[in-house]
């Protein structure tokens, strides 16, 4: 079993910055996939990026060059930086990791871009 824990979400301003985090804990194989996916009401959960453990990234394109994911292999932890924010980008972020060829989700963190 995998628990992730997320947070770093909230309300900021269009053009602004927000670092989301997402703790992995629990049995992680060497080989996993770990990402984040984002829900607007109404609409259906989308990729938003994805890191392999060997660092390959792979972005949406509504976020290429505003989004930068990352993680830190010792800590079992994947970072979102989110900069240039939108009001579009407003939704819930949910961490997700595929290891062991089993898929977790974290619980959702709430990102409001709004004036």
């Amino acid at each position: 079993q995998v628990q992730l824990v997320e947070s770093g979400g909230g309300l900021v301003q269009p053009g602004g910055s927000l670092r989301l985090s997402c703790a992995a804990s629990g049995t992680i194989f060497s080989s996993n996939i770990m990402g984040w996916y984002r829900q607007a009401p109404g609409k259906q959960r989308d990729l938003v990026a994805t890191i392999t453990n060997g660092i390959s990234t792979n972005y949406a394109e509504s976020v290429k060059g505003r989004f930068t994911i990352s993680r830190d292999n010792a800590k079992n932890t994947v970072y979102l930086q989110m900069n240039s924010l939108k009001p579009d980008d407003t939704a819930v972020y949910y961490c997700r990791v595929i290891t062991g060829g089993r898929v977790y989700w974290g619980q959702g963190t709430q990102v409001t871009v709004s004036s």
